[in-house]
């Protein structure tokens, strides 16, 4: 029996004139030449070419002289360098030294793609049948960085949407705040990256210019590489957290590490170990967004090392405690350019959020999914750990996992290649619905579905013997050909609602009787044990 799918004609589509304000890194040399031919200008050609700044570009930015401030801030290692006391110059002469160092980033003008969909926080001010939601998308832009975004809208009774006005003001997170450390928990998570070597997590030789002290740090290990010295003894990550206490901050790490490379004699073994201490604290960190920022205006940019390359298919959900208190988590994956990290974001209101890794022998893989609340006391999640099969694990603690059931195997000619969750199950009176993508020939992605046990959902009750919906000749055009793919559903009206995504470029939503697709999963219940 096939599930009817209604495709709503909705489409986000990527928009180019979405632009964030980055700061623009330069070498020591470029930076300090541009900043001793800006002070050499006079104080009226200065003013000029302020003037000139913000008429073309305080529209297109929230204060982008705080911007330019900010950047300049960021620029005193170079003003050490050429003595010049940062102190004396005009508020004027500062703004547009940063300027330089400013350059535009168009967040989704490559693509706009792997949604996900929840209830939003706030439901005040609506009809009985009406539901504000939040979509997250993956934004990708120049050289194919992602980023998370946002947008709230406002689905009626036939789960037809009203979007509410995107805002233009983009901006990255107002405040960024370091994690601090439990040192059992970093030294577990440094022996699991030493376990697997560098095919999961590389020695970083160039750091991301947001991490001033990582740079630092690099710098001195690339003078010192010199006076290496070979020593017999196996080197671990003792000779630095023996110095630190039970918990630690970020600032104390760093204080140590360079403390660790002046007094220590350094070999391959120090700078590996050392470099993967900064990689794994950069992993952690708070962002907080301005009150007065719409949240299409909040933009989840990478900032740590792990995700240099990309923040890629948040997986939101709204997840309630035992006690009833809710946080909205989302499960992504990190990307530097040659390894991955699982990584985890929480929140409360979209303002306030905090990121931290996802830890434990099985968190080495993307598409983690958490579900909605615990089960059996306990957290679970789904995973796909081996790239081909869906598992399910378990944990007392939200980011450490260890162990994972495989609970799903490929079975169907349009799933052999792999199988894997599309966003957090789903709890119905019938069993936890989970939305899954499937990889067959052609290594066409389409979306299907399976039934699980309330109490116990290692034990699948259904799934469907055909996908649910497959590439149309619309949607199998794109970046990535012959690809539909969703990061998150949900129920309304006793509609399921899936947000998906287009050959990897725009996005759209559909809907599916939430009652009918049951039955035809309960009544598949045979089919899918055999």
């Amino acid at each position: 029996m096939q599930v009817t799918v209604t495709r709503k004609k909705y489409i986000f589509s990527p928009d180019s004139t979405r632009v964030i304000a980055r700061f623009l890194y330069l070498d020591d040399d470029r930076s300090a030449d541009i900043i001793r031919n800006v002070l050499a200008m006079p104080e009226k050609e200065v003013n000029i070419a302020m003037s000139q700044l913000l008429r073309g570009y305080s529209r297109r930015h929230r204060n982008i002289s705080r911007i330019f401030e900010k950047h300049f801030d960021r620029l005193a290692p170079i003003f050490d360098r050429i003595e010049v006391n940062q102190e004396d110059l005009s508020p004027e002469q500062k703004a547009l030294v940063g300027s330089y160092f400013t350059m535009e980033y168009s967040i989704e003008s490559a693509a706009f793609f792997n949604p996900s969909i929840i209830e939003h926080p706030d439901q005040s001010e609506l009809r009985s049948d009406e539901k504000r939601v939040i979509f997250s998308f993956r934004a990708t832009g120049e050289g194919h960085i992602s980023s998370v975004v946002f947008r709230s809208g406002i689905l009626d009774k036939h789960n037809n949407l009203s979007l509410e006005p995107v805002g233009k003001m983009l901006a990255e997170a107002d405040k960024i705040v370091r994690n601090t450390y439990n040192k059992n928990s970093f030294r577990e998570k440094l022996n699991e990256i030493q376990d697997h070597g560098s095919a999961i997590i590389p020695p970083i030789v160039e750091i991301d210019e947001i991490q001033e002290p990582e740079n630092a740090i690099s710098t001195a290990i690339s003078e010192k590489k010199d006076e290496m010295q070979e020593q017999d003894k196996a080197i671990n990550s003792d000779f630095i957290l023996d110095k630190l206490g039970d918990t630690f901050t970020y600032g104390e790490l760093m204080r140590n590490l360079g403390k660790a490379i002046k007094d220590t004699a350094i070999t391959e073994d120090h700078i590996k170990i050392i470099n993967h201490m900064m990689w794994l604290a950069s992993s952690h960190y708070e962002i907080h967004f301005s009150i007065d920022s719409a949240i299409s205006e909040r933009v989840i940019f990478p900032i740590s090392a792990t995700e240099q390359r990309g923040i890629e298919d948040a997986r939101f959900v709204k997840f309630t405690d035992d006690n009833g208190e809710v946080t909205y988590y989302a499960t992504y994956t990190a990307f530097d350019g040659i390894a991955i990290l699982p990584k985890l974001i929480s929140t409360k209101n979209f303002y306030d959020f905090r990121i931290l890794p996802i830890n434990g022998e099985i968190a080495q893989n993307k598409g983690m999914a958490l579900f909605p609340k615990k089960i059996n006391g306990k957290y679970a999640m789904l995973c796909r750990i081996d790239g081909v099969n869906n598992y399910i694990a378990y944990s007392e603690n939200i980011n450490i996992w260890r162990k994972a059931k495989i609970i799903q195997k490929p079975k169907f000619p349009w799933e052999l290649v792999q199988i894997g969750n599309s966003g957090s199950p789903i709890e119905t009176t019938d069993g936890w619905l989970v939305i899954t993508h499937a990889v067959g020939s052609m290594r066409e992605y389409t979306l299907s579905a399976s039934l699980y046990e309330l109490d116990n959902p290692e034990v699948e009750i259904g799934r469907l013997s055909d996908p649910l919906m497959v590439p149309n000749e619309e949607e199998r055009e794109g970046y990535v050909p012959n690809v539909i793919y969703s990061c998150g559903s949900m129920i309304h009206d006793e509609d399921l609602i899936i947000p998906y995504a287009m050959s990897d470029h725009a996005s759209s939503y559909a809907t599916v009787n939430l009652r009918e697709l049951l039955d035809v999963l309960k009544n598949s219940g045979s089919s899918a044990k055999k």
